[in-house]
């Protein structure tokens, strides 16, 4: 589909979080070492997290419900879903380096989502709530980053 309202991408991520947290979950119930499973708990505290603060921007009464039901034209349905899709059945979880490169990755191109739609945005609203969308995104990669790499050094 050609046009979406912004609600609908963010919908979409939140849904993406949700999925990470299931796949991090059921692979922290496999046969893991334990730095490893501690890892992949982490990441599915987290990705619940940002799950949960994505729709709390969809709850009524929200201070973005202008901007979530903004249109825009999009000739691709949204930028790199495939990349996306793709990464929680290809996670490496021989160790923490390995479980933290893959999250990265699937961060940061989601984070390049939200720079593509801040770019493209057709309003200052709406380019001011995907530029803290980034930002915040920004945040949570490096918080992810910094105590996953205390981990690895326990």
């Amino acid at each position: 589909m050609r046009f979406h309202q912004v609600k609908e991408l963010v919908d979409w991520a939140a849904g993406y979080h949700r999925r990470l947290a299931e796949q991090y979950s059921t692979l922290a119930g496999g046969g893991v070492d334990e730095r490893v499973r501690m890892a992949l708990d982490y990441l599915a505290e987290r990705e619940r997290k940002q799950e949960n603060d994505l729709t709390g921007y969809l709850a009524d009464g929200s201070d973005h419900s202008k901007v979530l039901e903004t249109w825009f034209d999009d000739p691709a349905d949204f930028p790199h879903p495939p990349v996306l899709e793709r990464l929680p059945g290809c996670i490496d979880c021989e160790t923490v380096q390995s479980v933290l490169s893959t999250a990265l990755t699937a961060h940061r191109t989601l984070q390049d989502l939200y720079v593509h739609r801040m770019e493209l945005a057709g309003g200052s609203d709406e380019k001011a709530f995907f530029e803290s969308l980034s930002n915040g995104h920004e945040a949570e990669v490096r918080r992810i980053a910094r105590d996953m790499q205390r981990l690895e050094d326990y």
